[in-house]
Parts: structure tokens; sequence; C-alpha cells
């Protein structure tokens, strides 16, 4: 023990040794001197605005340039707060224009931000603050680089060049796939506006390795992150429309991945005022995606109830989804949540039972309670996660330990579904299989459930609950038979019912809105668990 922990002292100060060197040499005249080296190729291809839609938070009102006060910022942009820097030095707020504004301050704007940026600065030359600069200058090209002259022009063409050199320079080195798959965009995207071949063939070839290392056979992302499901598709997708409007041709292992990611994006995703509350999503509505797949007629077909681990089992009124999935790999993990064998249902749009959703900011307590198994709406042993976790050298909480899921059974018929797995993450140390049947009978608006604890040889007895997450502003009523619940909505009215355990209400918290946690309510089934084989039987029915 005392020879790792050494061990894993001595590597993390080795990373930080070689990461002042690298900081050191980033500086360096050496070092700008090489990503400063471009050619004199001027732009031939100017993306439509629309293309990058999707990408953008669009807004109704378009602002004029004067509006904001730009001219000064850069030199003491360092007084904002991390959001608003990244933000404002991203440009990605010049797509909120209205084009009628004065091109000219806006090249004065970006001329002045490159008189003080010019060279390589921390946070400022960060991976995903370069590419979405690019990404922006580029596509912003009627504000940015029409009817300006031609000293202008070539100084806005080096520092895109020197920008992207940088990034495919340091791209490599990043294990942030977010920023990897961006930066590829960033890149391609150079590639098609300046006719190089080599930004083109280098931005796709990294593509095609992100999406071979981080999708599994699926093609669904490894992490089992929903929200990065959709980040993917969205750029995938840009990256497409770019090669078709450039007249360039569009790779198989492209199409391939947009056709099997759009599909899971569609059982998942699509079309849902808020979204599924599982490993690292948060509520945010995707209106305006599927509004720029419909405009770009990009439809994806509806003949699978599973995807990524998660099944989905839906008609016209209501909505059962359910994570039956392993843990991701270690690497993969960071935005993980323990919540096997959690579920939602939604009733004409509005969420019944809910997970407690994700509290992204890493360095935060929140985050940690926000994976633990207590969260969702699922059974937990011992107040003890499925799984255990380990902080990386970044402060991420890791997986440490998985589990196998076994004896799955899925049936989706018109007016029965079932939903059957079981799970041994608790095998080890409670000596317990779970085991959860979940049925719904669409007729009646009637969901059952039975969580099946089955003994085996090592055995110990221990406290179990089970909860039952509810959204921020839905009651709660508990009747005086002790036995039942009602659960009040805007839609309808539910009643929770168990009869053989303990139930209860408790306050917890809710993390489903983005950076925020609100209180929130959850019915209880608590009791202990002994050596013959145990049903928690429990049933939510429309009122």
């Amino acid at each position: 023990m005392f020879i790792k922990s050494a061990f894993l002292n001595f590597g993390s100060i080795l990373y930080q040794f070689l990461n002042q060197i690298r900081k050191i040499y980033l500086n360096s005249p050496i070092y700008n001197k090489k990503i400063s080296s471009v050619d004199d190729k001027v732009i031939i291809f100017k993306p439509s605005q629309s293309t990058l839609n999707c990408l953008i938070k669009l807004n109704k009102k378009k602002n004029k340039i004067e509006d904001f006060s730009l001219n000064s910022v850069w030199k003491d942009s360092t007084n904002l707060n991390k959001k608003n820097f990244k933000n404002l030095h991203s440009f990605f707020w010049l797509f909120s224009l209205d084009l009628k504004s004065s091109k000219k301050i806006t090249q004065n704007i970006i001329t002045n931000w490159i008189d003080e940026n010019h060279k390589y600065k921390q946070i400022i030359w960060d991976l995903d603050i370069l590419s979405k600069r690019i990404i922006a200058w580029i596509s912003n090209s009627k504000l940015t680089y029409e009817n300006s002259e031609t000293t202008y022009k070539l100084y806005f063409n080096s520092l895109i060049k020197k920008q992207t050199n940088h990034l495919i320079n340091e791209i490599k080195r990043s294990e942030k796939l977010d920023d990897k798959i961006i930066g590829s965009t960033a890149i391609i995207l150079v590639g098609l506006t300046y006719g190089d071949e080599y930004y083109l063939r280098f931005g796709v070839d990294l593509l095609k390795k992100i999406l071979n290392f981080s999708l599994d056979t699926s093609s669904f992302p490894k992490s089992r992150n929903i929200r990065q499901l959709t980040f993917y598709l969205k750029h995938l997708i840009v990256i497409r429309e770019l090669l078709k409007e450039s007249q360039t041709n569009i790779p198989d292992f492209l199409d391939e991945a947009v056709f099997y990611i759009g599909k899971s994006y569609n059982l998942l995703c699509g079309n849902k005022k808020k979204g599924i509350l599982f490993n690292g999503n948060f509520e945010d509505s995707n209106k305006e995606f599927d509004d720029y797949l419909n405009f770009h007629k990009y439809k994806f077909k509806d003949d699978a109830n599973e995807a990524g681990g998660y099944v989905v089992l839906k008609n016209k009124q209501s909505f059962l989804s359910i994570d039956i999935g392993k843990a991701p790999e270690k690497k993969f993990s960071k935005d993980y949540q323990a919540g096997l064998f959690s579920f939602e249902f939604n009733y004409l749009g509005e969420k019944i039972i809910t997970n407690s959703g994700y509290f992204q900011n890493y360095k935060h307590q929140l985050n940690i309670i926000s994976k633990s198994t207590a969260t969702h709406s699922t059974l937990v042993l011992n107040s003890t996660s499925i799984v255990n976790f380990d902080r990386d050298k970044y402060g991420h909480m890791l997986v440490s330990k998985n589990f196998k899921v076994f004896n799955k059974e899925i049936k989706s018929e018109k007016n029965f579904w079932l939903i059957k797995a079981s799970h041994d993450a608790y095998s080890k140390s409670n000596g317990v299989i779970h085991e959860r049947k979940i049925q719904y009978f669409p007729e009646s608006y009637k969901l059952s459930g039975c969580d099946k604890l089955i003994k085996i040889k090592n055995f110990k007895s221990c406290n179990f609950e089970l909860r039952f997450h509810l959204l921020p502003d839905i009651k709660l009523t508990k009747l005086l038979n002790n036995e039942s619940i009602l659960i009040e909505c805007n839609n309808a009215g539910w009643k929770f019912t168990c009869k053989n355990h303990n139930i209860d209400i408790e306050t917890g918290l809710y993390f489903g809105m983005k950076d925020k946690f609100l209180e929130n309510k959850n019915i209880l089934i608590s009791g202990l668990t002994n050596p013959e084989e145990q049903n928690i039987l429990w049933e939510i029915s429309k009122i």
C-alpha cells in the first residue's frame, strides 16, 4: 500500500513538473515561430450561417455591435468570471449580431483582440475556446471578412491558421473528448474554407480516430452520457453539412456514425420537452436541434427500444425509461451516475417519477452526491452506491468497480410493457442479487414493480432503501392507512401504494436544472434484508 501511494505521489509530481516545462515551451519565441509558419491561401468557401445554428443559442432579437463595449475589454477581461471570460474570447456572441451592424467596428474589435492575443496565452488559447473562436470568425465572414482591406484580410487569415496550427499541435495531447470533437470540427472548417487539403485531411482523420476510440460497437458513446450523445450528433451533422455544402466527399464512417447516433438520439432525446436524467444529462430541451434536423431533412428510424444500456417504451401518452446498462470503463466514467435500474415515468409530457439529475461542477461536494445511487429512483443497500468512485488527477470521480447485468427481458405490446433485469453489484458486499421487474398497463395507466432481493452464499443482513424521486413542484400526501401516497401533478393525480413495507415521504435535492439545485421530495420504502427471498412490491396508478 505504501509503495502504491508513493508511486502515485511521484507520478503526480512528475506530471506537474512536465506540465510546467510544457507551459514554458508554449510561451517561448521558438513555439510562436513554429505555429506562425502559414501559407498565403485565401478564403474560397464561406459556410452558410444556418449550418452552424445547432451549435449556438439562437436569439430572436439581434444586437447591434454598437451595443457592446468591446474595444478595450481585451486588456481587462481577466476580471470576468470563468464562464463570461470563455464566452467573450470564444466570439460566439458574433452569432447574435445584426448583420446590418457596422462591419468596420466588428473588424476593429477583432484587430484589437489580435493585437493583444496574437501569441499563445493560457486559457485564451485553450482548445475549446480557440476552436469556437475559429468557427465563429469564419462562420460570420459577412461581419469579419467581407468588404475589408487587404491588410486586414492577411492579418485575419494568418491568425486563423496560426490558431489552427496550435490546435493541431495540442489536440492529440488532450484527454477531453468534447474538446477533440469541436477541435476536429474547427480544423475541417479551416480546411474547407481555405481549400487546404492538409487541414481537411488532418481533421477528418482525427475525427475518425476519436469516434473509433470513444464509441462502442453500436456507435453509442462509451461514457453512456446522453448529453455527449447529443453533442456528438450536433457536431457530426455540422461537419457533414459543411462537406456537402462545399461539394466535398462525405466519408462513409461519418454517414454511418450519424445514422446510428441519430437513431439513439431519436429514441432517448428527440421531441422531448425535458431530458431524461441519466448519467450526466439535465433538463435542457432539444427543440431547437429537432427543428434544425427537420430543416436539414434528417429523419432517423424509430425501430428500437434499447440504446446504450437504456430501455425506452412509449406511446402517445406514456413514456417509460430505465437504465439497465453496465458502468463505463474507468477512463470514460467521469460523468457516470450510479443509477442502475433507476427509471423515469412520464404521462402527457409530465414527469411522474424522475431521477435527481447531475450537478456538473466536479469540484463541489454536490457532484459526488448527485452521482450516488441514492439520488436515483432505484434500490440502495446499506446506504452504499453500486460502484466505488476514485478521484483522478483532475479531480473527477471515476468508477473503480463494475458489475454484471443479466437475465434481461423486454416486452412492448399494445396493452402490456415489461422490463426485467438482475445485477450483482451488491453480491460481494452484502450477498444479495437485485432483480427489478417493472410492468406497465397502458389502458389502465397502472405501473407495477417488484424489486426482488435474492440471497447468495455470503449473505449479510443490512438496511435497504428504495426511492422514487419527484420534481420539486409535485405535491405528496400520505394517506392514513400508511400504505399509499397521493401524487398531485398538473395533468393527473396518481396513487403510490406499497402494502408490505414501510413507506414515507423524504426530502431530497434535485439537480435536473443545469448548475442549480432545488429541494424536492421522494417516496421512500425502507426495511432490512433477511435470509429469505424478498419481494418488495409497489404500484403507481392513475386516479
